[in-house]
């Protein structure tokens, strides 16, 4: 079964009025988009305001599940640790006994000041697309929209905390992001690195006691009878973590981790960002595939 104009035109004048209707229907789908451009741009105001620096916060637990190693609390506000307790039992401490952490001044989170501010870079990319630029030109408001939706992708990224990611995350590599001693009170034993970071939206701690790469490889070559009292039970045995024996620069110095733990605190205020973020994102690549259907272009949409 075929479908044909009636009464017949010629294929010049069917050319002609297929181009018309095109027009006509992007037309009415960027006058469409402008109307949800407000909707963009509540979600992405929400996620800002469950960021803002509003008393009390959040105060998530930082605890070991099936050890005493690491016991207390941490208090966000905005994009800042402003209060923390924690006791401490690492084996490779100088003292076995609790080690109190007390937080006396407050520590940045740099992965959500980068999502902040790219969380103003689209709410500024909406307000160009729709007070600043000609909201009928069908292939500004396709750059428009890739440009939000990459600064959509990235924001998600900072959620999702990859300290491998490309580009790198703010804040996501414990060598150049650990927190400095005298944020505590007692200062931080130097050789313990404190690093706080997000990761899958929940506020997550790695403490890792560190020594010079060189002091290890020196009591590596003349552990002997070290390792032979610990064979025989006689000396303790040195944590088993997944850093073993890999070489990090950590303050210009090459060093190795001896003990690493991981707690970690989901954060409900994270968790509703990186689920308006996820359905804003799926709503961007919607209109992306549907401006370049009407073009009769293709897009790539993850």
């Amino acid at each position: 079964m075929s479908a044909n104009v009636w009464p017949p035109i010629s294929h010049e004048q069917l050319i002609k009025e297929e181009e018309e209707s095109l027009a006509a229907e992007l037309e009415w789908l960027l006058n469409l988009l402008q109307g949800n451009l407000a909707s963009l741009k509540s979600g992405l105001q929400e996620c800002v305001a469950l960021l803002a620096p509003e008393e009390p916060g959040s105060t998530l637990a930082l605890s070991s599940l099936r050890s005493e190693s690491v016991k207390g609390f941490v208090t966000r506000i905005g994009t800042r640790i402003v209060k923390g307790d924690i006791n401490l039992r690492l084996l490779t401490l100088p003292t076995r006994s609790p080690h109190p952490l007390h937080l006396a001044h407050p520590l940045p989170l740099p992965q959500l000041s980068h999502l902040l501010t790219l969380l103003n870079q689209a709410l500024d990319i909406i307000d160009i697309t729709t007070w600043t630029g000609d909201p009928h030109n069908a292939s500004f408001i396709a750059s428009q929209l890739k440009l939000l939706a990459d600064t959509i992708a990235e924001s998600r990224s900072t959620l999702h905390g990859d300290p491998d990611a490309e580009p790198l995350v703010p804040g996501a590599q414990w060598t150049s992001a650990s927190a400095l001693p005298a944020n505590f009170d007692p200062p931080l034993p130097p050789s313990l690195s404190f690093h706080l970071s997000i990761v899958d939206a929940a506020l997550v701690l790695h403490l890792r006691t560190v020594q010079p790469a060189a002091e290890a490889a020196a009591a590596a070559a003349a552990g002997g009878f070290t390792s032979l009292r610990t064979k025989l039970g006689l000396a303790p045995r040195e944590p088993v973590h997944d850093e073993l024996e890999q070489v990090f620069v950590m303050g210009g110095v090459e060093v190795m981790v001896r003990e690493k733990v991981r707690v970690e605190s989901g954060d409900p205020s994270l968790m509703a960002v990186m689920a308006k973020l996820s359905a804003l994102e799926h709503a961007v690549a919607g209109w992306r595939a549907r401006v370049a259907c009407v073009k009769g272009e293709e897009v790539e949409v993850e």
